[in-house]
């Protein structure tokens, strides 16, 4: 987010915390969409992702007259989203556990079939490892390569240190390169 957008966001949330309540109704236009994008790209469920950034805003708009740095509104409200996102993954999870006992299994990653053999067959693999990682791993992946966000970015988002971010983001990395040399050994033997 550039400076001159964090600027507006400020002005927007001090005209907010000073009693103009139509400064929020900016805010939501300005930011609705991008909660909702950010929440699906974590939880993978549209309506699951609109409920989440509502939520969101719930949560928003009842601290927000605490909120001492106005110009970071952006990363504060994105840090709200993910740990709203990944409170819900857990909340999943917890469910799925709990459904495995009585012999439902969990759902299966699917790929597109119109490419080839082997590519499909890799990617099936890279996915699967992917999804093997541990959620704050992933997230840090999905931040970093498919959001482009620095690592000093992930660390304001994730409300974690710029030293966290780089190490989960190199075990992530690790993990990915073992598995992916496993596959490769057990596939060419």
């Amino acid at each position: 987010m550039n400076k001159k957008q964090q600027l507006i966001d400020g002005q927007l949330v001090l005209e907010y915390q000073s009693g103009n309540k139509k400064a929020l109704t900016y805010l939501v236009k300005r930011w609705h969409k991008l909660f909702c994008e950010k929440a699906y790209w974590i939880v993978k469920d549209a309506d699951l992702a609109k409920d989440i950034a509502q939520d969101s805003w719930k949560t928003i708009i009842n601290k927000m007259e605490a909120l001492k740095d106005p110009n970071s509104f952006g990363s504060w409200a994105l840090r709200i989203v993910y740990t709203k996102s990944l409170n819900s993954i857990k909340s999943n999870n917890k469910k799925r556990e709990r459904l495995k006992v009585y012999g439902y299994e969990q759902e299966t990653i699917s790929i597109e079939n119109n490419e080839k053999g082997e590519e499909v067959e890799l990617k099936k693999q890279l996915l699967k490892a992917i999804v093997s990682l541990p959620v704050h791993q992933q997230t840090v992946l999905r931040l970093f390569y498919k959001e482009d966000y620095s690592l000093k970015e992930i660390g304001t988002i994730l409300n974690i240190s710029l030293g966290t971010a780089k190490s989960r983001l190199f075990h992530a990395r690790e993990k990915l390169k073992l598995k992916h040399k496993n596959y490769e050994m057990s596939h060419y033997e």
